[in-house]
């Protein structure tokens, strides 16, 4: 979860609470724990009388006017929470410095893989801290770089990210989305890239879409202009994709398809390389989708290859004469590829290409006159190398335990692929297809001694026996004797598998003696579909049994205790964190549930929740549903007089993917009946959203409060060695 208009009452609220204080510190950079923060009382919080029937069920919903993003209310209370907030967080005396080590440790050159469209190759970069990363063009690899995108110049506050682009079939012509504040909604920008030109083309209202071009122009998926006042939350219904053509308007872009019965459903649009064949899918959840293609040089009608919403599929190439490669796992939980004659659609009638594995395809790559095929095998990247006739060559060796994305083009027998693990930051490497050699392209010098740490996986039984495996990253040399902060991370959901990955945000909390570990649940992709149903529907308490057996066998084995661990999550991540602190709030000394999805019986009513139906269900449709729902919704399950962990809720006013109503609702709740003396706080950070494209400079002062946060309630030493000439500036 596959991306609000508070701004009147709440910016000047936070440049004011939200400022770095900076009293004088002595030379020694150590802190003992010590109890001396003061919280002062939470806001005072209207409640209504709304109760709703649910099949017989009464269930009260107080604060269901925080749902008035908009409203001067709503405002007031973003900005009495967030003084609470802040007031406590300046109190944390080394609030200020892990701000600072963390900028040092996130200042490294960071590039992405490159690509090649016509004689050009593409790439990012950031240069250390820059907000968002600027996009260059070299023609050729030995050409020079230079800046072709830098969206750091589209708005002051570095809110504004690129979001999806798309290249015309001669490579002049580059149509290119971007996202304001974090907000799902997309504006889609021409350039000429041989002069390097705007051109005057503009699209609006763009969300959930692809940029697939075709001839003089390019096709994209949109919705109807929202009411005034529900940009950011009033529901999405009846996508269409449209084609718009260079040098027109959009009123007159040509409608290509809608479907006028089934609101609730997505459409993208897609061309073949050889721009013989437009396909379409559609989808009515995150998961499953249709297919169709037409031939785009007879004016033909659509062929269905898929009809149903019950597998994914993918089209990978056009082989020519209407052959298709499809990536799918139909009838094989795993994935695998196979071949499609439009003259014989129908799935039953699917060849085998690339077989299924008993570890899970990713998806595939086509480079030279070879098939890149990226598998996960315990939750690690294998990649494997095919003949055009889908023979098994060989694998490409890999620098060591990690993940890898592979970028490669059908005429170039030069391609790359990244690598990166929870200690190796992002490297670069270019491969010769021919040859089959791997040569370091880039490789990032950063602050943080990766050669010091470790990462080990372990398998832990769940409640019902099932083996989870889970990474844990630590110095090495720390002993295990329960006394380690730990920082525990799961997703679990929508069949999104969490994978190594380097982050510079987790590198200061292990600088601090930090354990950082990471659960594998169910419900993800790691294992393929019939591990992502483990932990869906009916089946979600799997994923909070998978993450509470995770803290247990932390305390178990010494790595941590119930006072040393924090748990966090986001969207997904943060009902998981939500859920598993309200039903065990033993389990845990901290709790960070992140942009979540926290009141489980409304969550369909905003934006494009109820694309989520078919992975949660609704509680709207049957009892059992409902049922299900109400008995891990974390908003449901604050129960009175109860000592919950020290929680602070993450949020942005601009997300509208999971709108922040369900973080201000749950707070609210959380406040109303907990008793102890952990503090329970909201962070709503402004002009922010669900989290894609925000700038660095936000993301580094919310890490360093969570951090704050995470090590003042652990109640742990935090110890940045001694201040020198050269740090004191």
């Amino acid at each position: 979860m596959n991306k609000f208009i508070l701004l009147f009452a709440v910016t000047t609220a936070l440049v004011a609470c939200n400022g770095r204080h900076s009293t004088e510190k002595d030379s020694a950079l150590e802190y003992e724990p010590r109890e001396e923060i003061t919280l002062n009382d939470y806001p005072e919080v209207r409640k209504d009388t709304i109760v709703e029937d649910y099949f017989g069920t009464q269930i009260a919903d107080p604060y269901r006017w925080l749902e008035n993003d908009t409203s001067e209310e709503t405002g007031a209370w973003v900005k009495a929470q967030n003084e609470v907030t802040f007031n406590y967080l300046n109190q944390i005396p080394y609030r200020e410095d892990l701000e600072a080590r963390l900028t040092e440790l996130w200042n490294y050159e960071k590039v992405s893989t490159p690509f090649k469209k016509g004689d050009n190759y593409f790439m990012f970069k950031n240069d250390g801290i820059q907000n968002q990363s600027v996009l260059y063009i070299q023609k050729g690899l030995d050409g020079e770089q230079k800046v072709l995108l830098d969206p750091n110049t589209m708005s002051e506050e570095g809110t504004t990210s690129l979001n999806g682009m798309g290249f015309s079939k001669d490579n002049r012509y580059m149509a290119y989305g971007i996202s304001k504040a974090g907000s799902d909604w997309v504006e889609i920008h021409v350039m000429d890239i041989e002069t390097q030109t705007m051109l005057e083309d503009v699209v609006n209202w763009v969300k959930f879409s692809g940029i697939s071009w075709y001839k003089n122009g390019f096709y994209y998926s949109s919705y109807d202009p929202p009411a005034e006042g529900s940009d950011y939350s009033g529901k999405n219904e009846f996508h269409k994709i449209y084609y718009h053509t260079l040098g027109t308007s959009q009123k007159e872009d040509q409608l290509v398809y809608e479907d006028k019965e089934h609101p609730q459903r997505n459409a993208g649009a897609g061309i073949t390389d050889d721009e013989a064949y437009l396909f379409v899918s559609t989808s009515e959840s995150t998961n499953g989708n249709s297919l169709m293609v037409k031939d785009l040089s007879n004016g033909g009608d659509f062929v269905v290859l898929v009809n149903n919403y019950n597998t994914d599929n993918y089209i990978v190439d056009h082989l020519g004469e209407g052959k298709f490669l499809v990536n799918t796992n139909y009838n094989a939980p795993n994935n695998r590829i196979c071949l499609v004659d439009i003259k014989n659609p129908s799935q039953e009638n699917w060849v085998y290409f690339i077989p299924e594995k008993d570890y899970v395809l990713r998806g595939v790559s086509l480079a030279g006159d070879k098939i890149i095929a990226n598998y996960m095998k315990n939750v690690q990247t294998k990649l494997e190398v095919y003949d055009s006739a889908a023979n098994y060559l060989y694998d490409i060796e890999l620098p060591g335990i990690g993940i890898a994305s592979f970028s490669g083009d059908k005429d170039e027998n030069t391609a790359f692929y990244s690598y990166t693990s929870y200690i190796t930051p992002t490297e670069i490497y270019k491969y010769d297809l021919e040859e089959n050699k791997t040569e370091l392209f880039f490789q990032p010098e950063t602050a943080f001694n990766g050669s010091e740490y470790e990462t080990e996986q372990v398998f832990y039984p769940s409640k019902d026996g099932t083996k989870i495996p889970m990474f844990i990253t630590y110095k090495k040399g720390t002993k295990l004797d329960g006394s380690n902060p730990t920082f525990l991370y799961g997703y679990g959901g929508f069949n999104i598998s969490i994978t190594p990955r380097f982050s510079a945000i987790n590198t200061v909390f292990l600088e601090q003696g930090g354990v950082y570990a990471v659960a594998n649940l169910r419900g993800g992709s790691e294992f393929g579909e019939d591990w992502h149903t483990a932990g869906w529907r009916l089946n979600k308490q799997n994923v909070f049994d998978d993450f509470i057996a995770a803290g247990e066998y932390l305390i178990a084995t010494k790595y941590s205790s119930s006072e040393k661990l924090a748990i966090h999550g986001r969207s997904n991540g943060g009902l998981l964190a939500g859920a598993v602190m309200t039903q065990r709030p033993d389990l845990m000394k901290v709790s960070i549930p992140g942009v979540g999805v926290l009141d489980m019986l409304r969550y369909h009513k905003f934006t494009i929740g109820w694309a989520w139906a078919d992975e949660y269900g609704r509680s709207d449709t049957d009892e059992e549903n409902f049922k299900n729902l109400l008995s891990y919704s974390p908003l449901h399950n604050v129960i009175q007089g109860t000592s919950y962990p020290a929680t602070m809720v993450v949020t942005g006013d601009h997300d509208d993917r999971v709108v922040p109503a369900h973080s201000m609702k749950f707070i609210s709740e959380l406040q109303a009946k907990h008793e102890g003396p952990n503090p329970v706080l909201v962070r709503v950070d402004v002009n922010a959203g669900h989290g894609a494209g925000k700038p660095t400079e936000k993301v580094i002062e919310e890490w360093a409060d969570v951090w704050s946060f995470v090590l003042w309630n652990t109640n742990s030493k935090v110890n940045f060695g001694t201040k020198t000439e050269e740090n004191e500036k």
